[in-house]
């Protein structure tokens, strides 16, 4: 996405009526806004335009929001997904992370926390390279980095990244050898640079 380009953002929702005020809401914010209205619909939409949000319902028609998202994920392992829906239960939660969400809100929602939250993860795609680009092997000691696979490799041994740990990863290395600002990669990759995803960002840091 260009500086100048309106970010794309991708609504799935088999009713009509949800999908015409979210469109008629976010466009008010300057978003370019995509509507599908089924997974195959989805799918395509993912295909052929690429967009830098997708706005996911759980409870569809045929395939499920959680089997578009893995899906979607054999596509673009980067674009960002936040489902909005009606299931509200600790494990749909769970659920949703698992195949690959980087948020989860469940409806009914305010309209401010949801422009809120958008808000933040386009801040936060918007410092990480953009979905089509392909970012170069880095070294770090013994292991070769690869951001676009989400892995470090060292001989035969390969170690899978989540997609937080890659993010925080690919900042640390395109800063090597000078300060990564902690409010900055807080930003970038939380959406916010409060305390509570601080604490949530030592523990990513100890892990790597």
């Amino acid at each position: 996405m260009s500086q100048k380009e309106k970010p794309r953002i991708l609504v799935v929702d088999d009713q009509p009526i949800n999908v015409k005020l979210l469109q008629r809401k976010l466009e008010r914010h300057d978003l370019q806004v995509l509507v599908a209205t089924n997974g195959r619909e989805c799918l395509e939409t993912v295909r052929q335009q690429s967009p830098d949000l997708i706005l996911l319902d759980v409870m569809m028609p045929v395939k499920d929001g959680y089997q578009v998202a893995e899906e979607i994920r054999g596509l673009n392992r980067h674009v960002p997904i936040l489902f909005l829906t009606a299931k509200s239960q600790r494990e749909d939660t769970l659920q949703g992370f698992k195949v690959g969400a980087d948020d989860y809100m469940t409806k009914p929602f305010s309209m401010d926390e949801l422009e809120a939250r958008i808000e933040a993860i386009l801040r936060r795609s918007a410092a990480l390279p953009d979905t089509e680009d392909e970012v170069g092997e880095m070294s770090i000691g013994l292991y070769t980095y690869d951001y676009n696979r989400q892995e470090l490799r060292n001989g035969d041994e390969v170690q899978r990244l989540t997609t937080k740990e890659n993010e925080l990863l690919f900042l640390l290395a395109k800063a090597k050898n000078a300060l990564l600002e902690r409010e900055y990669a807080l930003n970038a990759i939380w959406g916010d640079a409060n305390y509570f995803n601080g604490r949530s960002m030592d523990v990513y840091i100890a892990k790597l």
